[in-house]
């Protein structure tokens, strides 16, 4: 599902940047090229570096700064992606989207994409749940954005609520399902008109029989 993907994942300033390494880590493992796009505010939680040696890619941060082949062209990154994840989104970075801002190198990426796009929110209990925040959201969903929901615990500010980041396996399952439905089968409906494979489920142990169904398209987004 992820072999030779690209994911580009966006990372931007929140405490739970430092979760965008193990996510990193964990597409990298199944076969995804990650490129690693950073807002300014993220470098001051996490490194970039420690991105790179996950990765293996060189790590944006920039628009303007050649740390890679993607700096040249500023859209060309966007182009390259196959689904572009930003994990952890902050308040500020989901105003920005919904008002068309592109003023850094991610919010430039997202908005001259035409891959898939997910958003992990992850904020102060007050950010997530204020009016601004959730009518940005619903903005977004409206146009397409799939929404990883925060999932409710103890936050950095100490306060019990809604807004942590969503488990790994929880964006990373996201992405694989966004990514399937935009697969090359996605959108064809396909009709099986030969009959059922009958075979026997255990040998000559006198049971039920089953019926084998057609899975290679599993996964391609077929409707």
């Amino acid at each position: 599902m992820l072999t030779d993907k690209t994911v580009v994942l966006g990372i931007t300033g929140s405490v739970a940047a430092y979760k965008a390494a193990d996510i990193a880590s964990k597409l990298t493992q199944a076969g995804a090229r990650v490129e690693a796009v950073m807002t300014e505010a993220a470098t001051k939680f996490i490194t970039p570096l420690t991105l790179r040696s996950i990765t293996g890619r060189a790590v944006v941060t920039d628009m303007f700064e050649l740390a890679s082949e993607f700096s040249i062209e500023h859209v060309a990154l966007a182009e390259a992606a196959d689904v572009v994840a930003i994990a952890p989104a902050t308040a500020n970075i989901i105003a920005k989207l919904a008002a068309g801002i592109a003023d850094d190198m991610l919010t430039c990426t997202v908005l001259a994409t035409k891959a898939p796009i997910i958003l992990a929110p992850a904020m102060n209990v007050n950010m997530f749940n204020n009016l601004v925040t959730q009518d940005n959201l619903a903005k977004l969903k409206a146009r397409g954005f799939t929404i990883v929901d925060p999932t409710y615990g103890r936050l950095a500010s100490g306060k019990i609520g809604l807004g942590r980041l969503a488990e790994t396996e929880t964006i990373i399952g996201t992405i694989k399902q966004v990514l399937g439905k935009s697969g090359d089968l996605a959108g064809k409906r396909i009709v099986v008109t030969a009959g059922g494979t009958v075979l026997n489920a255990l040998g000559n142990e006198p049971v039920p029989y089953l019926v084998a169904l057609a899975m290679a398209a599993r996964g391609q987004g077929p409707v």
